[in-house]
């Protein structure tokens, strides 16, 4: 049993020489889903505390993120975040993309699928409150209705 406890104690010093990479991408403020939309400003705040830590290249990593196996947990969490939806190269999505997208992320704010609960436990902040949760609805709908009718697109199915 001793053995066993010694082989975990430096099994996990072992593993905090191995951290993850925080560097984010560089910000593109031309691509930005906030910004090629005009959100308004209200409503870009809440987007930004609830979503932007996981879904942008705007990451801010906690400090628990510096303790492995915690880190790789995060990281790929936040790498498939990324690749599902990334707010900072939104422009770059063709538009029947960005109107799916939308719509996806509507329903699942309406679902309350998102935030993660696992992401609102270490970023209360993040946590939605009934008319901030509305007001997510509300907009990724408007957006995307507004994408939909400027380019001719059919509606979600």
């Amino acid at each position: 049993m001793k053995v066993l406890v010694a082989i975990l104690f430096f099994g996990m010093i072992l593993i905090q020489f191995f951290p993850i990479n925080k560097e984010n991408p560089k910000p593109t403020p031309e691509m930005d889903f906030l910004n090629i939309k005009s959100t308004p400003s209200k409503t870009a705040n809440i987007i930004r505390e609830s979503c932007y830590d996981c879904h942008s290249n705007e990451t801010k990593y906690p400090w628990y993120s510096n303790v492995q196996p915690i880190g790789w947990f995060l990281k790929d969490h936040i790498d498939e975040g990324r690749m599902k939806l990334n707010f900072s190269t939104f422009a770059t999505y063709e538009l029947k993309r960005q109107a799916h997208k939308l719509a996806e992320s509507r329903e699942m704010v309406e679902k309350r699928e998102m935030p993660l609960n696992s992401f609102v436990i270490g970023h209360p902040e993040a946590e939605l409150t009934d008319a901030e949760r509305a007001e997510i609805i509300r907009y990724f709908k408007f957006v995307e209705d507004d994408t939909r009718l400027l380019n001719d697109l059919p509606p979600e199915k």
